[in-house]
């Protein structure tokens, strides 16, 4: 069993406020859960309205899929039009 990590530190450049960051932040973690079977929470910057940091988790049987996984993961987030990716670190455990 081979476990992948993806840490995104994002940008909500137009929330105003903590409830427009949450909107957007639960919108988002839906979609990657929906679409890619995996699980999403909130780790950072919690009370911060303009940034977040998100954790995924994926589980697989081997290493290669997990790769091509968070990697279409990352495409998914910066196609986003009101977020924008500051940065992303991802392992594979």
């Amino acid at each position: 069993m081979v476990v992948g990590i993806l840490t995104l530190e994002l940008a909500t450049l137009e929330a105003r406020s903590l409830k427009d960051k949450r909107s957007v932040i639960h919108g988002l973690k839906q979609r990657l859960g929906n679409r890619f079977n995996v699980s999403v929470a909130e780790v950072a910057y919690l009370d911060t309205p303009k940034r977040c940091r998100l954790a995924i988790a994926m589980v697989s049987r081997e290493a290669r899929p997990l790769h091509s996984q968070l990697d279409k993961l990352v495409d998914a987030v910066r196609a986003t039009p009101w977020l924008t990716l500051i940065d992303y670190e991802r392992s594979i455990v």
